[in-house]
């Protein structure tokens, strides 16, 4: 385990840990729900408010971060994540540079290689290598800077600020080039084991890159459901590994057995497929396969006590950010219940 401090600018540093605190809305609800939603998590003291990118599925997103952006003062705001391919990456460039000016410079890309916004479509994601330079080309667009695109001279003139980049992945490879290019990593799970893992691959990235690995961000993405009930809990979350389950076929596709963790590959053994028009939903029977302790490795669960304390072994393991998938229903009570009992908590015995 490592042991960090967080300073105000998102630096780690020392032997203790500050944890910054993220929401996700997936834009199936109301315009008028997300955006209350969002108010409500900006007043309850959360520094991130992110948004799923997957526009057959659900609704557009940048619309909505303009809402957002609009209705918020201080939250930071993103994609979680968007992808190089259903864009073309000077879309996307343009996008984050329009909604920077729109926020005042609070904009974060969140960025991976896709799922649902590809599959659903019948398409692959895309390469880590390609990812790698997409990100090179949002940040040079995005800072003004003009680069040759497509054998084209290609410059957003007006642009003024490179949002950070944070990354998403699971794989070796594209947490190596994470390591290598991110502000940030994005790891879809709340596994301590998996994100101690996942961080060695980005440290090595950042050694090899000469870049010093403390200042990179490490988020941990996860569904929590506060409840002394902890079957109940499971439940309502179990759609999340479900979800992650994607990610990993893929990595069993790209890599030999002894490359990959046992504890993140085996328990797809026994998923009979995915139904991507139900991608998310808590009665999906995408869930079926799932069992109880993948839930309870994968999610946020139970009292407030048992949250808080894999809270503080998710901090120990690097972890700088954790970023609540607010969509298994009650989201209004189960934030409100989850900032007050679960983070204003946290963050009290951490200071």
């Amino acid at each position: 385990m490592w042991h960090f401090m967080l300073n105000c600018r998102g630096v780690r540093k020392g032997t203790d840990a500050y944890m910054q605190f993220g929401f996700t809305l997936k834009p199936d609800l109301s315009i008028e729900r997300m955006l209350n939603l969002t108010r409500q998590a900006e007043d309850g003291g959360f520094h991130y408010g992110w948004i799923f990118d997957s526009h057959i599925l659900w609704k557009e997103p940048y619309p909505l971060l303009t809402l957002m952006a609009a209705n918020t003062r201080s939250l930071r705001l993103g994609t979680c994540v968007t992808n190089p391919a259903v864009r073309d990456i000077t879309v996307t460039a343009s996008l984050f540079a329009t909604l920077n000016l729109v926020s005042g410079g609070r904009m974060v890309l969140g960025i991976g290689r896709g799922d649902s916004s590809r599959r659903v479509l019948g398409k692959r994601p895309v390469s880590w290598s390609e990812l790698e330079k997409a990100v090179n080309t949002f940040r040079a667009l995005t800072a003004g800077q003009e680069i040759e695109y497509e054998g084209q001279p290609t410059c957003i003139r007006w642009a003024a600020g490179s949002p950070p980049v944070w990354i998403a992945g699971y794989g070796p490879k594209v947490l190596d080039m994470a390591g290598r290019v991110a502000d940030g990593v994005i790891l879809q799970f709340a596994d301590p084991d998996l994100i101690s893992w996942c961080i060695g691959f980005v440290r090595e990235g950042a050694r090899q890159a000469g870049r010093d690995f403390s200042r990179i961000e490490v988020m941990a993405a996860a569904p929590a459901w506060l409840s002394n009930d902890e079957q109940l809990a499971r439940e309502r979350v179990r759609w999340f590994p479900a979800l992650v389950s994607n990610h990993v076929l893929d990595l069993i596709r790209r890599y030999r057995p002894e490359e990959l963790p046992a504890s993140l590959t085996t328990y797809v053994r026994n998923r009979a497929g995915y139904d991507y028009q139900r991608h998310c939903e808590v009665d999906s029977d995408n869930k079926s396969f799932v069992t109880d302790d993948v839930v309870d490795r994968f999610c946020l669960l139970g009292p407030a006590r048992a949250q808080i304390e894999k809270l503080k072994i998710l901090s120990s393991a690097g972890v700088t950010q954790f970023n609540l998938y607010l969509m298994s229903g009650n989201e209004e009570e189960q934030l409100r219940a989850f900032q007050m009992e679960v983070m204003a908590e946290f963050q009290k015995i951490r200071h």
